[in-house]
């Protein structure tokens, strides 16, 4: 088919849009791009309306979101990160892991660094990585298809942004900033399928950005690797010696040859530098992991549960639609998605009888995507979040898509001749409707678009400026902006969280700040501050934690925040007193305790009932109360 038009009916491809007769006019843009363009925008604009809406209040990052930040200053710098995010890897805290590669965030750095390097420019920075994710995505589409296909998978794209809600895809986390480019991948793969091979450096980048930035994605991308590479070995053989397929497979297989080798190069750097390396480190966790996995029965079960299409497709923006309750296992019933697996198989062998080669290989990358991802899903260690598989619902939004397509080829292929083109007609009618009113209630949504965590946020920021003017005034056992300032937390809530925004907006500000030695993979090796090296300690202390540091000799209080007003602090009262005679009735008396000193701890336990989780969901959206002091440096926290 090449890159001709693949209409959405079994017929081959028009003439080539871009050919010029010699010596005439320069014909205007062809239109299947100029849709390319109007489909562009309106995926697109609730994106931007979100990035805007996002502008205020001013957002503090905590935890991974300001470690992202952190990273992102040290490009371009002597401390360039070689390696990706930390992660749930390693043995313990002190041999933590990180994902394997840095390429996110020299993506994003420009344009935070354009934006003004602020906390908001970390956000619009995500949103231009992932507007250039939909024009690639649509790019390929028009290539494959044409402007209908175009429009096919603009409607596609508009559920998937619906489904993950704005939330998310203005969010710089990073199991979050693949979730587009996820998509670009399989449309890449499938486009190499149908021997358009000008898109397999295209499919090595996403490839390459999936898997760096999130872990999960290795083994994904390393099945559909695996399918490129016979896709071109097949192509390879069926092309004779010196056939445009033979130049193309090698052409294009060298150029993305060379550009896989050059991002990768900086975690190979690391690997070889360091004793173990990063990428020796995520080997021996998922070699030898430190508990049983999910098992393939497992994962072929959460694969069945995120085919849910239907939940897919009536998701709510506002949070994260239809997937899965982030506070919980995947849990529900398989029937929908085995009825959707079955609808599926029914389609696939449609296109084969049809003749119909682009959707017939569709519906392979589709099929080798469900293997691998039940794959995957069986391979989690650990507790089974939910940002461990955002990457299934871009795989059932495609599978959905061509069973759609291959229904309507279907319908065009038993019609007459002289029907095939209003049938035609009404389905690019009815999708372009999809299209626009998506696009219109999405930004719509996005002018009330929050930012990640808000209370914790704004928590921070009521407590950094006191913070900010104790340190200069040399407060305590602090000197100004001469001193060296080692921030430790004793969070009764969540777990330090809010620690490590505090480094990044004292550092943001011109102190020189940074954390134990126990917490270098998290913090970076060069932000690493010892007692010995410190001129004071700034402790961020929650909940009950606050009394026992306001006992302590040489301790100076500079701050206090209580977010929660009198009926939300009732409210607290009453569900502690509610969670722990549940905790007490379910034989879990070890937890008690730990709900006043580790409240998100107790919340992953996987011994709690849904109830006991509820609970203590609200508790950690109410919040604690939260002190900063300025204590000496060899102070126990």
């Amino acid at each position: 088919v090449g890159t001709g038009d693949v209409e959405l009916r079994p017929s081959v491809a028009k003439a080539d849009d871009h050919d010029v007769n010699r010596g005439a006019a320069p014909r205007p843009l062809p239109r299947r791009w100029l849709v390319m363009g109007g489909m562009w925008a309106l995926v697109g604009l609730p994106l931007v309306v979100a990035a805007v809406a996002l502008r205020r209040p001013h957002w503090y990052p905590v935890l991974d979101l300001a470690m992202t930040e952190l990273r992102l200053r040290d490009v371009g710098t002597s401390h360039t990160p070689l390696i990706g995010l930390p992660g749930r890897i390693g043995p313990s805290l002190a041999e933590q892991g990180s994902h394997p590669g840095p390429l996110s965030f020299y993506l994003v750095a420009p344009y935070y660094r354009l934006f003004g390097s602020s906390a908001w420019a970390m956000q619009a920075a995500t949103v231009v990585l992932n507007l250039a994710a939909l024009g690639t995505a649509l790019v390929i589409a028009v290539r494959r298809g044409g402007a209908r296909l175009g429009i096919a998978i603009a409607v596609l794209l508009v559920i998937l942004v619906s489904g993950y809600g704005l939330m998310m895809l203005t969010q710089p986390w990073n199991p979050y900033l693949p979730l587009l480019w996820w998509v670009v991948l399989l449309l890449a793969v499938w486009s190499v399928a149908c021997d358009d091979f000008a898109m397999l450096p295209v499919a090595v980048f996403a490839a390459s950005f999936c898997a760096q930035t999130h872990v999960p994605y290795l083994g994904l991308t390393g099945g559909l690797c695996v399918l490129t590479i016979v896709i071109l070995a097949l192509a390879w053989c069926r092309g004779s010696p010196g056939s445009a397929t033979r130049r193309g497979v090698a052409r294009w297989g060298a150029c993305s040859l060379v550009l896989g080798l050059a991002l990768w190069v900086p975690p190979l750097i690391d690997q070889v530098t360091h004793d173990p390396g990063n990428l020796r480190a995520i080997y021996d966790h998922l070699a030898t992991p430190s508990e049983e996995p999910a098992g393939f029965g497992r994962g072929v079960e959460l694969a069945l549960l995120h085919l849910d299409v239907g939940g897919l497709l009536v998701g709510d923006s506002g949070s994260i639609g239809s997937l899965p309750d982030p506070s919980s296992d995947p849990d529900g019933s398989v029937v929908p998605g085995l009825v959707v697996l079955v609808v599926w198989a029914v389609a696939a062998v449609a296109s084969l009888r049809l003749g119909h080669r682009a959707l017939a290989r569709l519906h392979l990358v589709v099929a080798v995507s469900l293997v691998v991802g039940a794959i995957s899903m069986g391979r989690i260690i650990g507790k089974e979040w939910y940002y461990l598989m955002l990457w299934a619902w871009g795989v059932a939004a495609l599978l959905l898509m061509a069973v759609g397509w291959t229904v309507v080829a279907l319908v065009l292929a038993r019609a007459g001749p002289e029907r095939r083109r209003p049938i035609a007609h009404v389905v690019t009618l009815a999708l372009l409707g999809a299209v626009v009113v998506g696009s219109v209630a999405l930004t719509v949504d996005a002018v009330d678009t929050d930012p990640p965590e808000p209370r914790l946020s704004s928590t921070l920021g009521a407590v950094l400026p006191d913070t900010m003017a104790a340190l200069e005034r040399g407060e305590g056992a602090a000197t100004g902006r001469d001193g060296r300032y080692m921030v430790a937390f004793s969070d009764a809530v969540y777990f330090g969280s809010q620690s490590y925004g505090l480094v990044s907006e004292l550092q943001r500000a011109g102190f020189d700040a940074g954390m134990a030695d126990v917490l270098h993979v998290p913090i970076t090796d060069h932000r690493v501050i010892g007692p010995d090296d410190a001129t004071a300690l700034v402790v961020l202390a929650t909940g009950q934690n606050i009394e026992r540091f306001r006992g302590l000799p040489e301790v100076l209080e500079v701050a206090y925040v209580e977010p929660r007003d009198a009926s939300e602090r009732a409210e607290f009262a009453r569900l502690r007193t509610t969670l722990v005679d549940e905790l007490r009735a379910d034989a879990l008396d070890d937890l008690v305790p730990i709900v006043d000193g580790n409240l998100f701890g107790a919340s992953i336990d996987e011994r709690i009932s849904d109830r006991a989780r509820r609970l203590m969901t609200r508790m950690l959206e109410l919040g604690e109360p939260t002190a900063v002091f300025i204590t000496p440096p060899d102070t126990t926290v």
